[in-house]
């Protein structure tokens, strides 16, 4: 019987302390679509809210597309864990999807970038919420519901 070892993640775990913003990418497996409805997207949304708040971490953005959630998250304070709080929220919702939808499951791992500059990170911000966009859900960004910050009022970006 041949041994799968699980790869280990490739950035050093001091990455994710302190008030640098990251980038995640979390998929649902074999793309199955889930966030299609207020509700999918209000409870995710709270569960998101609630390991922010319990890590001391902020959301520059998230958007929940149908089968992928994107969050840029960076820490309040220098000893803030970006990391763990993703953890904890995939944790917790894996559990709920686990318990509420049955054969729906997050991916074991997830993607993640840092990203390095103010310029790169509005860039990147923008990216994100033309995702709905370039996926054909919505021919405006602004008009996908699923989608907030912690910090930016949105609907005052053009």
């Amino acid at each position: 019987m041949k041994i799968i070892r699980e790869k280990r993640h490739r950035l050093i775990e001091e990455i994710y302390i302190g008030e640098r913003p990251i980038s995640f990418t979390l998929c649902i497996k074999d793309r199955k679509q889930y966030f299609t409805n207020d509700s999918s997207f209000q409870v995710f949304e709270q569960m998101l809210l609630d390991e922010l708040k319990s890590f001391d971490c902020f959301a520059f953005i998230y958007l929940f597309m149908p089968e992928h959630v994107h969050l840029v998250l960076g820490g309040n304070n220098s000893n803030s864990n970006v990391k763990k709080c993703l953890e904890m929220f995939k944790q917790k919702s894996g559990y709920y999807l686990s318990k509420n939808s049955k054969n729906t499951y997050w991916q074991k791992d997830y993607y993640d970038h840092i990203l390095r500059s103010e310029e790169n990170l509005e860039i990147h911000l923008r990216y994100i919420l033309n995702n709905p966009v370039r996926a054909g859900i919505t021919d405006y960004w602004k008009k996908y519901p699923y989608k907030c910050s912690t910090i930016y009022n949105l609907n005052e970006w053009d």
